[in-house]
């Protein structure tokens, strides 16, 4: 079987594969070669396959889209994916990257609050003015 796993910005797996494990809502489910066609929606979720040569590979995927077509295809359509051959590096590696994302998304929120409450202040000063400053 053929899988390919991408993220709106790269393929991110293209490879041939021996079987493919996934979850979705409904619980854990395996791909084998032959597999009737299906679709399903992923949350957070770990890929993981077994490649043509043996070898792991696991990909964390959060929120997308997996297909099977014609028993030979597997197809996963991802808003973000991290690949990795080792589950222990890879959770550290998604953990990481989520705390810098999470730290950025702070200090936006941050950032943002500061201009509300300047301008609040500016709002308030120019009231207390007479309206003089606002040219009223």
């Amino acid at each position: 079987m053929k899988l390919r796993i991408t993220d709106p910005t790269a393929i991110l797996v293209d490879t041939d594969v021996r079987s493919v494990r996934a979850e979705d809502a409904s619980g854990s489910f395996g791909i084998l070669s032959g597999h009737a066609d299906f679709l399903t929606a992923l949350g957070v979720s770990i890929v993981s396959w077994r490649g043509a040569d043996g070898a792991p590979g696991y990909c964390a995927v959060r929120n997308g889209i997996l297909t099977v077509s014609h028993g030979t295809g597997v197809a996963v359509a991802t808003r973000e994916g991290h690949v990795g051959d080792d589950l222990g590096t890879l959770e550290h590696d998604v953990l990481a990257r989520y705390r810098e994302r999470d730290e950025g998304e702070r200090s936006e929120r941050i950032a943002s609050a500061k201009l509300r409450m300047q301008a609040i202040r500016h709002m308030v000063e120019a009231l207390q003015g007479g309206g003089r400053e606002l040219g009223l």
